[in-house]
């Protein structure tokens, strides 16, 4: 059985980083799409990035040129990369895994997928 475990949430300042892992076990083939959802309080869950087997990238306009998604292609590990921290970015931060489909981060807040972790906090404060 697949399992996600995500990692390395906390406590930062604005404008600090922060760099979440996602560890993956249970794969016999290697997923279609890994992404990263976040569900900010107060509001539904948005897709943040997603990374295709084929390891194309893509991310939400709000986290673009901020946030790298990175994954490890002999362990399927998935990390999220933040920098330029900002408040708004205060979330409960999730990966998710799916066999088949690889939606953009504009829809993925609402796709079903396969499997997904139990998320991590991230605080951005002053």
């Amino acid at each position: 059985q697949v399992q996600l475990v995500e990692s390395g949430g906390g406590s930062v300042q604005p404008g600090g980083s922060l760099r979440l892992s996602c560890s993956a076990s249970g794969y016999t083939i290697r997923p279609a799409c890994m992404t990263w959802l976040r569900q900010c309080p107060g509001k539904e869950r948005e897709g943040v990035a997603t990374i295709e087997s084929s390891g194309t990238t893509t991310y939400a306009d709000s986290v673009k040129g901020r946030f790298t998604i990175s994954q490890d292609n002999a362990n399927y590990t998935l990390y999220l990369q933040m920098n330029s921290l900002k408040p708004e970015d205060t979330a409960v931060y999730y990966c998710a895994a799916d066999s088949v489909f690889c939606p953009t981060p504009s829809f993925a807040g609402n796709y079903d997928y396969n499997y997904r972790g139990q998320g991590t906090q991230v605080t951005v404060s002053s």
